[in-house]
């Protein structure tokens, strides 16, 4: 039986991606969601984002502010600190690496398949 790992990989990455989602400026955590949902990552729930939030507010990487709004509730506006950058550069640098080896090592599975296509970015 072939079980659907992306929630397990997901889980590994979504702190790194969550720095990503806040290089082009600040945000709140519904709209973040929804950038990564966008970019093909699926569904992030509540549950699953806010706790990611809260760990890298907490780590220094991430600042937020609440604001009120007119309409509706207010929201928390989270942006990246100088860490967070520096963090994510890093980061991003290592997992880019790590999936490299994993495409190799894929890769030569496919071809001794017989399917001689390499795995492609």
């Amino acid at each position: 039986m072939t079980s659907d790992r992306r929630a397990s990989w997901l889980k590994g990455v979504l702190d790194l991606l969550v720095l990503a989602s806040l290089t082009a400026g600040e945000n709140y955590g519904y709209e973040i969601a929804k950038d990564l949902a966008e970019s093909g990552l699926g569904q992030i729930k509540g549950g699953t984002l806010y706790p990611v939030l809260n760990r890298l507010e907490e780590a220094g990487l991430v600042t937020a502010e609440f604001r009120v709004t007119e309409r509706g509730p207010g929201r928390r506006y989270y942006r990246l600190t100088e860490q967070g950058r520096q963090t994510l550069a890093e980061q991003s640098g290592l997992w880019l690496s790590f999936d490299e080896s994993v495409r190799a090592v894929l890769g030569r599975g496919e071809a001794s398949r017989g399917g001689g296509e390499k795995v492609s970015r």
